[in-house]
């Protein structure tokens, strides 16, 4: 898998430019289908989706919608969060209910409840780096990371003054349990695959 990272390709100085512009800076340029962008501490990463990758994402989404109503789910979209330009487009995210858009028409981290990174290999130091970090800084309540390369679940809980007090991992094959956190569910690993 190939990851391009495009932050700083003859662009102007990105540390002058919001969000919003380097978002539409980037919607001009010719980005793969297949491929999603996000932006991570002022840098944009592309990164191709792969079957391993979708097959946890979807068997994720799955499982929650026990819980959540399918407009609470998102895939892939543009929610800003804490820090220096953090754009994050993550592989699932849950929304409390009541959640609305802003006024720029987005989702509020404010209203993310729970957020799944699956790792690709050559992002995983912004999932279990920046990202970890925003995540807690937004004190979004429940942060998992699925990473086939390690055949484990990485989740994190209870944030306070910017990061997470609980860490717990589980191997892929048992349950991850939920029940006591605002998912409210135990969510099974039997079916992820490893890469």
């Amino acid at each position: 898998m190939t990851v391009v990272e495009i932050g700083r390709i003859s662009m102007a100085d990105m540390n002058t430019q919001s969000l919003d512009e380097m978002f539409e800076r980037f919607e001009h340029m010719p980005v793969p289908e297949g491929y999603k962008l996000e932006i991570v501490g002022g840098s944009a990463f592309m990164s191709p989706q792969r079957d391993t990758h979708w097959e946890i994402i979807l068997d994720i989404i799955e499982q929650l919608r026990a819980k959540y109503p399918r407009r609470r789910l998102k895939s892939d979209v543009r929610i800003d969060y804490p820090g220096h330009l953090n754009g994050f487009a993550s592989d699932v995210t849950g929304l409390v209910d009541g959640a609305v858009k802003s006024e720029e028409g987005r989702w509020r981290h404010q209203d993310v409840e729970f957020v799944a990174e699956v790792i690709s290999k050559d992002t995983a130091r912004n999932d279990y780096g920046p990202k970890l970090a925003a995540y807690a800084a937004a004190e979004v309540p429940v942060y998992l990371i699925a990473d086939p390369y390690q055949g484990r679940c990485h989740v994190y809980t209870q944030p306070k003054d910017g990061t997470y007090i609980s860490d717990l991992s589980i191997a892929f094959g048992a349950d991850v349990d939920l029940s006591d956190t605002a998912v409210g569910l135990v969510l099974h690993t039997a079916d992820f695959p490893r890469d």
